[in-house]
């Protein structure tokens, strides 16, 4: 496939340099290091012949190309795109095409069921003047429009545009390659620029609103941790192509001129094929993808021996995880960085670790505040000072927050107090600083200090666990559901041995690793897995 030329006028935007416009980004880190090289483990289902080894310069011109298409669908500025498509690298590419035109790229996991992506599809439909109300374009493909099969599409859009085919009611973007090229348009810098989800882990998701403005402040702290590296690394990105975090990753990687490989597939044994054969020196994964990966460490042909630096920039992770990363590295002083924030909140407070003092690692210490990044407090839930046996609320204030949740304003401000955000975590701060995260407030169970500590300690002892989550039970107590390596039984004394120290536990239940549910980002949904205990347990005789 030979793409169209481009050349974007990024000074037709006097604000580009303090807010992050997605739709200029190819152009203008094509103009610095258009011959970087982005490298891809899966083929682009919106380009197919575009292959999986692509210049900057290409990015862009298949970026404009896009946007030329979706114009020619019949998105214009302001409009809402959704974005819900099957997992793929175009993801990012269609939601900056969209941007690229001044529309507002909305996008949806493909793991989200049917009736959520109508719930959140009806929540984009806005009031006008004429014709009734303004509705969302839905950008997806033929597996998508399979699982959407149930819902009225032509009630909750106002069209649908397929990546590839066309079908009743639907337009193919692939009939309109080579479409008019469209200069690009920029929103003022608090107008809505991206939209994207919340995990969704106690109901329907709430669509978050980022501006230009919250979007450039959020790469601040990643901009200076970026200039910690003595050179340029090959960076490897495993996370999901909705997320907003993959925007920022994109925004800094391509701005920087830094080489790129894109995972998709997460398994461990094709990670380990594709790392060999890219050697990537930092790498920036979901929490339980590092933790699915641990195995690598083992691996004879030693896939994690280029990497410098791990990264994980959203929940906090495990310290055995942690620990086993960073002595796979074959590198001279190997660093993990553990940032700790959310979507509402971007990068918040984050931590090194190195492999001198990894084993005396505290899972439960996800860091200080970052230079540029936020400011952070922990304020009381009940009167009382806070402590770590009296943990309070952890808020944090910065321009980096997200506007609003879109269709939500109400919900959005419960969570705000004086320009403080409200995480929803729990935990305390040591004298020295240190922000200590004990679980979510939704997930604290009595008489559990912290069901994250629980899960860190354990995993630590029990080389067999994959994955262990403790949730509360039908009498409220905590119960630990374990997953095993191979799905293997659990030794009863084993398990014994290893929480003598935690009397409040209840019995184990073992689950294949796949039944746990999860979001879009490897989270356990907690309250859905503790429906699903008491609906077991109760139909136990």
């Amino acid at each position: 496939m030979t793409p169209v030329r481009v050349e974007v006028p990024v000074s037709h935007s006097p604000q580009h340099k303090r807010g992050l416009y997605l739709g200029t980004v190819p152009a203008r880190a094509a103009g610095r290091h258009g011959a970087t090289l982005l490298t891809l483990d899966h083929d682009l289902d919106a380009l197919p012949e575009a292959g999986r080894r692509l210049t900057v310069a290409e990015v862009a011109a298949f970026a404009a190309d896009l946007a030329n298409r979706l114009a020619a669908a019949g998105v214009r500025a302001g409009d809402h795109v959704a974005v819900c498509k099957r997992a793929n690298f175009d993801v990012w590419l269609l939601g900056t095409a969209a941007a690229r035109l001044g529309a507002v790229p909305v996008m949806l996991s493909p793991a989200l069921p049917a009736p959520t992506v109508a719930a959140l599809l009806r929540r984009l439909h806005r009031p006008s003047r004429r014709n009734g109300p303004r509705r969302p374009h839905l950008l997806t493909d033929g597996p998508q429009l399979r699982e959407l099969a149930g819902l009225p599409l032509d009630e909750l859009t106002a069209s649908v545009i397929g990546v590839t085919g066309a079908g009743r009611g639907v337009a193919s973007l692939a009939r309109l390659a080579g479409s008019p090229p469209v200069p690009p348009v920029f929103q003022g810098l608090d107008e809505p620029a991206m939209i994207t989800h919340t995990s969704g882990t106690t109901g329907v998701p709430k669509l978050v609103v980022h501006t230009p403005r919250t979007m450039r402040a959020r790469l601040r702290p990643q901009l200076f941790l970026l200039a910690l590296l003595r050179r340029r690394e090959t960076v490897a990105v495993s996370v999901p192509f909705v997320h907003s975090r993959l925007f920022a990753a994109m925004a800094l990687v391509l701005l920087k001129g830094m080489p790129t490989i894109l995972v998709n597939d997460d398994d461990p044994a094709e990670v380990a094929t594709f790392f060999l054969r890219n050697r990537p020196g930092l790498v920036e994964a979901l929490p339980n993808s590092f933790l699915a990966w641990e195995g690598l460490a083992a691996d004879p042909r030693e896939p994690l021996a280029s990497v410098k630096y791990f990264s994980s920039t959203f929940d906090a992770i495990h310290p055995r995880t942690v620990r086993r990363l960073l002595d796979a590295s074959r590198r001279r002083a190997p660093r993990f960085f553990q940032i700790y924030g959310q979507s509402e909140v971007g990068p918040a407070v984050g931590r090194p670790y190195f492999r001198r003092d990894a084993h005396r690692m505290d899972g439960r210490c996800v860091g200080f505040p970052l230079p540029g990044s936020a400011r952070v407090r922990v304020v009381p839930r009940n009167g009382r000072a806070v402590s770590a046996a009296n943990p309070g609320f952890i808020e944090v204030r910065w321009d980096g927050l997200a506007q609003t949740y879109h269709g939500e304003q109400e919900r959005y401000d419960e969570n705000v107090n004086g320009g403080w955000w409200r995480t929803g975590d729990v935990g305390y701060r040591t004298r020295a600083g240190c922000l200590h995260l004990l679980d979510r407030e939704t997930d604290t169970i009595p008489g559990v200090g912290s069901s994250l500590e629980i899960e860190d300690a354990v995993l630590d002892r029990l080389d067999e666990l994959v994955e262990l989550v403790v949730v509360q039970g039908p009498d409220a107590e905590p119960v630990p559901v374990v997953c095993t390596r191979g799905d293997r039984p659990l030794d009863p004394a084993r398990w014994r041995a290893a929480t003598a120290g935690y009397p409040q536990l209840g019995a184990p239940v073992q689950l294949p690793l796949g039944e746990l549910p999860r979001t879009a980002t490897l989270k356990t949904r907690r309250v859905e897995l503790s429906r699903l205990l008491h609906d077991r347990l109760a139909d136990l005789p």
